[in-house]
């Protein structure tokens, strides 16, 4: 049994890395200050006997006697993360650094959840690990997309000057159960609108391109990860390559949901993305033969399965 530190456990995808980690057999102890997680994710955990929920923001130090970290404490999506840019860029580096230190303390070995974001709006496609990015420093998503940057520098650092063991993996989008429904994420937007019956919003024309993670998916490429030799530290790539654009998603759930709701075309917000799209040959390669294995549909059923609960309870 291994004693694991999960911080932004009670989020999207913390709880399911939770939930995971809890049916292995570790004890557990989730992290949150629920800025945009959530109890009612883990709740179903809290009288497990291995598992240990605590309100902490990863902005002030913490102290515990763990085996891993799992450092996942960041709000992801536009809405949360622009919300506060200023607390944005201080949980990802301030929590970086807490954790860190927390690791170099207890040498404990520690995984970054970094961001495909790090790339920014890409020169490459496919993106691969070697990629430096096309990142705006200025812009309104900066206060994401370089506090991940500054992050992955920090980890590189304290693994350089202090032999911490570390992991980096890079996060491309993401979907499934236990999304917040108004996080502004397309994914959730879309399932939102759809099954509401309201005009499905789409930015620009809808030819920019994502590849769509299910959260299983992701879960088993982190643990993955965490559990690699410990000679390989990363950056590696996990992502469902397989590209859809905007508007083939939104025609996607709207076909899923059989909703009624139209489509509408507003202008694109700044620095968003064009191409989003991982080469995923190093997880391949390191990960023993890890890649996707629940493709769109699969998962956006799931996930619509999920949101309709969540729109009946409310």
């Amino acid at each position: 049994m291994k004693r694991i530190l999960v911080t932004g456990g009670a989020g999207f995808i913390g709880s399911h890395l939770c939930d995971r980690l809890i049916r292995e057999g570790n004890d557990v102890i989730c992290l949150d200050n629920y800025f945009t997680g959530n109890k009612r994710n883990v709740e179903h955990l809290i009288s497990h006997p291995y598992f240990e929920l605590v309100r902490h923001d990863v902005i002030q130090p913490y102290f515990a006697e763990v085996d891993q970290i799992y450092n996942l404490a960041c709000p992801a999506s536009p809405v949360h993360y622009q919300y506060n840019p200023i607390k944005t860029t201080k949980t990802s580096v301030m929590g970086a650094i807490n954790m860190l230190g927390l690791a170099k303390r207890i040498k404990a070995r520690i995984l970054q959840a970094s961001t495909s974001e790090v790339y920014g709006d890409p020169n490459v496609h496919p993106q691969t690990e070697s990629y430096w990015g096309h990142v705006n420093p200025i812009g309104i998503r900066s206060c994401y997309d370089e506090g991940k940057r500054c992050a992955e520098t920090l980890f590189m650092d304290y693994h350089n000057q202090n032999q911490v063991d570390i992991k980096i993996m890079r996060i491309f989008n993401t979907y499934g159960p236990n999304m917040h429904p108004n996080d502004g994420r397309v994914v959730s937007n879309f399932i939102m609108q759809a099954l509401r019956g309201e005009d499905i919003t789409i930015y620009g024309d809808g030819s920019q391109t994502r590849s769509f993670q299910y959260v299983d998916d992701l879960v088993e490429g982190a643990i993955r990860m965490m559990s690699s030799p410990k000679e390989f530290i990363g950056p590696v790539n996990i992502g469902n390559p397989y590209e859809f654009t905007i508007l083939e998603l939104a025609q996607k759930i709207i076909e899923l949901t059989q909703s009624t709701s139209k489509i509408i075309h507003e202008a694109l917000p700044m620095d968003d993305p064009m191409q989003r799209q991982p080469d995923i040959s190093l997880a391949k390669e390191k990960l023993n033969n890890w890649e996707p294995k629940i493709q769109l549909e699969e998962g956006l059923i799931k996930t619509i399965h999920y949101f309709k609960g969540f729109i009946e309870e409310s």
